[in-house]
């Protein structure tokens, strides 16, 4: 009897997994189901060169719809699933149609964090997550006018370098004493900063906020210390949190994530998980983890759609990461978590510097700023787990490919 498939997502796991499933030479059915209207696409552009205007919408096409068709797989876009029923192998849609499978994928990403504060409700207060919230924020980013940004992480700062190239008034306001605290240490916290801040963009660290205030459309930000920033519209990039509510409602496990092991197996023998829905065991991290990132998911549907085809692909890779501000390429290999010591390599004034945290000698992790080498290299060496002398790593006439 022919197999059916099911992959639900829009994004980079549920693409990769029918790519990797046709090029096995799976002949079943295959049906993808997203909410969205469009074929799974890119979101990163979203935050970047599509919101400066620089990418039309097909271009953030993982793939154009012919490649779908012409593989045979079913589209049902723009459809919530209602529910799984994993005991029946069946997805219920919100169109009441019953769809039943012999393997499912989930590749239900993740969705914004909201606010929820007086006046989060207001129109003009936007989030980054599809093609239309990125529409919505680039019709309104006119020169002269005022945006707010709620968070100094990726988004907010992206966002940031976009508005304010185009003429906008930028102010952002970020909760804790440093941006992208989260992911970078200090050193190159205030690089960005420093380079935000010569570029004309207002950042205010240490800065909650407390309220907007409008009527029918923001018009003000208050922060909890009592202060007021005047604005045309505000953008909120305070994180993520995993889409794991059809899984949870099935009987999944879940813990901070859709819960798999190395070969993106639920407990469910039907049912495997990919990308920032998962919460997954990282030899790197010695621990469970979910991550945010394009290569995560990429790799991890691999692996989930050679699962379903019976075959063995454990996901064991260096995650990886990037960022574009201004003519800035963040690139970070690794996990800087419990780092005990963190070696510059180069000047941060010539725009072009790594920052490598080690733990007990050991490379862990590489923040490459416009250093492409350093980044590649220290993907390598962390692989290897490598343990470099912190004196030779700070040398950056010597190249990293010097320790491999």
């Amino acid at each position: 009897m022919t197999k059916r498939f099911i992959i639900i997502g829009g994004g980079q796991a549920a693409a990769q997994a029918v790519q990797t499933l046709r090029q096995k030479k799976f002949n079943g059915h295959i049906t993808l189901i997203g909410e969205e209207r469009y074929v799974p696409y890119q979101r990163p552009p979203l935050s970047k060169r599509y919101l400066a205007g620089e990418l039309e919408t097909e271009r953030l096409y993982l793939r154009p719809a012919r490649f779908y068709t012409d593989r045979d797989v079913a589209l049902e876009l723009g459809l919530r699933v209602e529910r799984l029923e994993p005991s029946a192998r069946r997805v219920i849609l919100g169109d009441g149609r019953a769809l039943d499978y012999d393997g499912l994928i989930l590749a239900t990403g993740s969705r914004v964090r909201h606010l929820t504060l007086p006046g989060s409700g207001l129109a003009g207060i936007h989030y980054v997550r599809t093609i239309a919230d990125a529409d919505s924020i680039r019709a309104k980013l006119e020169p002269g006018k005022k945006l707010v940004t709620v968070g100094a992480g990726y988004i907010g700062l992206e966002v940031a370098s976009v508005a304010v190239a185009l003429g906008v008034d930028v102010t952002v306001l970020e909760a804790v004493d440093r941006v992208m605290a989260r992911v970078v240490c200090p050193e190159v916290s205030q690089f960005y900063l420093d380079y935000h801040t010569k570029a004309g963009v207002k950042i205010h660290c240490n800065t909650g906020v407390a309220a907007f205030h409008g009527h029918g459309s923001v018009t003000a930000v208050e922060t909890t210390a009592g202060q007021r920033f005047s604005c045309d519209l505000v953008v909120v990039g305070i994180g993520i949190v995993p889409e794991i509510g059809l899984a949870e409602e099935s009987g999944l496990i879940c813990d901070n994530g859709i819960r798999v092991d190395d070969h993106a197996r639920t407990e469910d023998p039907n049912i495997v998980a990919a990308g920032d829905c998962t919460n997954h065991p990282n030899p790197f991290a010695g621990r469970r983890i979910r991550l945010e990132s394009i290569h995560n998911a990429v790799e991890q549907a691999k692996t989930a759609a050679l699962s379903l085809l019976g075959e063995s692909r454990p996901y064991a890779q260096v995650p990886w990461f990037w960022s574009d501000q201004f003519d800035l390429k963040l690139q970070i290999a690794g996990l800087s978590e419990d780092h005990d010591q963190v070696v510059i390599r180069g000047n941060p004034d010539d725009n072009s510097f790594s920052a490598c945290y080690l733990r007990a000698g050991r490379l862990i992790a590489v923040d490459a700023v416009n250093s492409p080498r350093d980044f590649l290299f220290g993907k390598r060496l962390i692989a290897a787990e490598a343990v470099i002398d912190p004196e030779q790593l700070a040398d950056s006439a010597m190249s990293l490919g010097d320790f491999i």
